[in-house]
């Protein structure tokens, strides 16, 4: 067995490989044949092979040149392929792919122009771009990145950050070191991805979720308790207001205490936008749970324009237009129609109707009708059983009803003291209820002061929100915004923009994939690069000495495809 170099020429450039080689006899006589291609030969790569023939057994800590100069002359090693064998197999794919993304996104560079190096012998912005690459890769605490991911990963190699200088200590304080550049780094970035993709700020999409705490976060005012969206009203939260683009691209966000309301939250969010980049003339769109009478006139005193949904109890005002057939269709199972405002000719207003929503709301009614019905039945007969004060009655029927609220109306109930001290219950449901429900199921209202608009495209942008949505859900499930494990303010705050961080870079994935014609999953195409691995080959020589090759796994068919289509190419292969 012998280690060679080999050469071919692709796209008018030459290109050199290193090849695992066998000689063998056949009825031509001896022969060789390549056994295995080992990667690409450069400065990094050059094996000692010369010493290794030259039977010196002793161990090197670097890899030695092949051959010295420009000589083409190769030297030959026989290898115990035997004993060939693969080492210290590292995760690179998902990590060079974060870096790449960074570096498209100019980040590394602003981080390293930004932050103070201090006197640390490695770097805060080198340390700010670890916590990033880790929260889209591998979401998990700083002690977990500490003392097992990174540890794990070929970022040592990518970043030049030793293992043992990535402790939870100094990622702690990298956190404190990159709050401070809030505002500088969304500036950058809105103004870095709409060079890259062409994005334009003139309709802006803004939501409010929450998150919560592991812990009671007592030195933390922001932590509160409030309206929890993931059903976790036991814990203290945060609130989040955040800001996108109408393709979901995050321009900005803010922080509020737990316990804040959506609606109290809008002045704040637009006022902040508009300090930073000015008041253009763009569209501010918000669900219903956003808006108020003090957000509309907030809107209306900055000659702003919306898209806004309304109230359902709204829909009532307009039970005629309900009625009516002059519907128009601009999509499979979606009519639209245009109303005049009520209140004057400053919005208008544009009923939608779904067929899908339709069942739904008609599957929920019958579901909480049910329910009430079942529950009634069971308080009628705990009555006939003993005797209740009605009061008592009374708070049970209110229980039931709370709990199924959109099927409430339906029932009128009367409780009644009889003689002998027995408490009894009738009820009977009410048709104008059920007439207004059948009619209503399935719209919802929209009001907006961009008047010249088709409802089909006040509709349309109203749509978008779910980006805003959509972009929730992605910091809870595959980027780990909660559990909030942090206790201080600052590092909650820290955290929450590591976060946002690893989300652009999730958004900046997503252009590319659907630019390269990759579908919409960004997910998929990142799960499938981080399958490709740095490891080391040991090729044992016959003569004693080990050949240690440090390599980058050659991707897949399915791999190789991803990268074409996206433009990238791997790195060559890395130093020992």
């Amino acid at each position: 067995m012998f280690i060679r170099p080999c050469y071919r020429r692709k796209d008018g450039r030459r290109h050199s490989y290193w090849a695992l080689v066998e000689s063998y006899r056949s009825e031509r006589g001896p022969r060789q044949r390549t056994v295995a291609y080992l990667g690409q030969l450069d400065e990094a790569g050059r094996l000692g092979v010369k010493r290794a023939a030259k039977g010196n057994k002793k161990p090197t800590e670097q890899q030695l040149q092949l051959w010295e100069g420009d000589s083409p002359a190769p030297e030959w090693v026989e290898v115990d392929t035997t004993a060939v064998r693969v080492e210290n197999q590292l995760a690179f794919g998902g990590p060079w792919l974060a870096l790449e993304m960074i570096r498209k996104l100019r980040l590394d560079d602003f981080l390293k122009r930004t932050i103070p190096k201090g006197k640390e012998d490695i770097s805060w912005s080198l340390m700010a771009q670890v916590l990033v690459v880790c929260r889209l890769c591998n979401p998990s605490s700083e002690l977990h990145i500490a003392e097992h991911y990174y540890r794990s990963t070929a970022m040592n190699e990518l970043l030049g950050v030793p293992p043992e200088k990535v402790y939870d200590e100094r990622l702690y304080r990298a956190l404190d070191a990159l709050l401070p550049h809030k505002e500088e780094l969304e500036e950058h970035l809105k103004n870095r991805l709409g060079e890259l993709f062409g994005l334009k700020y003139d309709l802006l999409l803004s939501d409010v979720t929450s998150t919560y705490f592991e812990g009671e976060a007592k030195g933390n005012p922001m932590a509160q308790r409030g309206y929890s969206r993931d059903k976790r009203s036991d814990c203290k939260q945060v609130c989040i207001g955040l800001v996108v683009s109408q393709c979901g691209m995050p321009l900005g966000y803010e922080v509020f205490e737990g316990n804040r309301t959506d609606v109290t939250t809008i002045e704040e969010i637009v006022e902040t936008m508009e300090r930073r980049y000015g008041k253009a003339d763009r569209i501010w769109v918000g669900d219903r749970g956003m808006m108020s009478k003090k957000n509309i006139e907030f809107l209306k005193s900055g000659n702003r324009r919306y898209i806004i949904g309304a109230s359902k109890a709204s829909l009532k005002q307009f039970e005629q237009q309900l009625l009516a057939d002059d519907w128009r269709r601009i999509r499979e199972g979606l009519e639209v129609k245009l109303c005049q405002s009520p209140e004057g000719d400053e919005e208008v207003y544009i009923l939608c109707r779904s067929s899908d929503r339709r069942e739904k709301e008609e599957a929920m009614h019958r579901r909480f009708e049910q329910r009430i019905e079942k529950e009634l039945q069971k308080i009628e007969a705990s009555c006939k059983r003993r005797k209740w004060k009605k009061e008592v009655i009374d708070r049970r029927i209110g229980s039931v009803m709370a709990k199924n609220s959109r099927a409430a109306g339906l029932f009128e109930v009367e409780v009644q003291e009889a003689a002998g001290g027995r408490t009894t219950i009738s009820w009977e449901k009410k048709d104008v209820w059920r007439d207004w429900a059948k009619l209503s199921e399935g719209c919802y209202l929209l009001r907006s002061n961009v008047k010249d608009w088709s409802p089909e495209e006040l509709w349309k942008a109203y749509i978008q929100l779910t980006e805003a949505e959509a972009a929730f859900r992605i910091h809870k499930s595959d980027l780990g915004i909660r559990p909030i494990w942090h206790q201080r303010e600052d590092r909650v705050l820290a955290h929450i923009l590591v976060c946002f961080l690893a989300y652009v870079l999730w958004k900046t994935l997503h252009q590319m994939v659907q630019a390269a014609g990759l579908g919409d999953e960004p997910r998929r195409v990142l799960d499938e690069l981080s399958k490709i691995n740095m490891v080391d080959v040991v090729l044992p020589t016959r003569c004693g000495v080990e050949i240690r090759r440090r390599c980058i796994t050659q991707p897949t068919d399915h791999q190789a495809i991803l990268l074409q289509r996206m433009g990238l190419h791997l790195p060559r292969q890395q130093k020992d």
